[in-house]
């Protein structure tokens, strides 16, 4: 590790320990030139997720774009960004259980989950531009898909559309999406 002080070829670690949140290691390292000291964190690094396109294609999963979409659809709504950060840390858990690779409907429909069982007004917000409706029509039946799945504001039980998300105000658990409840 070349000093960041003074450019010299040698250090040596003199402290490490794992640091917060836990994904990465910290050392603390001392130049045998200058006598500085500094930080140096080491993490992992992630296995590349992808998304198959309609169209055959394949694209790097992008976490920024998926927010994106999920905080178009909350625009003025009662929806705050970690309950759309749970349905992002889900959709990705979901993706590295495929085995790293899942097709971009499929992640649409997770979204399209997790939101309905957030706010089914921002729900339904998100599907008019995913679903790109060509119609009244198209809207209606969304509309009615989404009014027909149990609110799980209103049933305690409900495993269904409620494992998508967290109840308000409740911690988010890393893989909130669960597998084939947003089909």
């Amino acid at each position: 590790m070349r000093c960041p002080l003074c450019s010299f070829n040698s250090t040596r670690v003199v402290d490490s320990r794992l640091s917060e949140p836990g994904d990465a290691v910290r050392r603390r390292r001392e130049c045998a030139g200058c006598g500085g000291r500094f930080t140096t964190y080491e993490r992992g690094e992630a296995a590349s997720l992808g998304v198959r396109k309609r169209d055959g294609r394949r694209e790097e999963f992008d976490r920024q774009k998926l927010l994106g979409g999920l905080l178009r659809g909350v625009t003025k709504r009662p929806v705050s960004v970690p309950e759309l950060e749970a349905i992002a840390d889900g959709i990705e858990a979901e993706i590295r259980r495929a085995g790293g690779e899942t097709d971009a409907e499929r992640v649409g429909e997770l979204a399209l989950g997790g939101l309905a069982a957030l706010d089914r007004v921002a729900a339904i917000r998100f599907a008019s531009v995913y679903r790109n409706f060509d119609s009244v029509d198209d809207f209606e039946a969304e509309l009615e898909a989404i009014s027909k799945a149990p609110d799980p504001s209103e049933a305690e039980s409900n495993i269904g559309v409620s494992a998508l998300a967290p109840q308000r105000g409740a911690t988010p658990p890393r893989d909130a999406v669960r597998r084939g409840h947003a089909e």
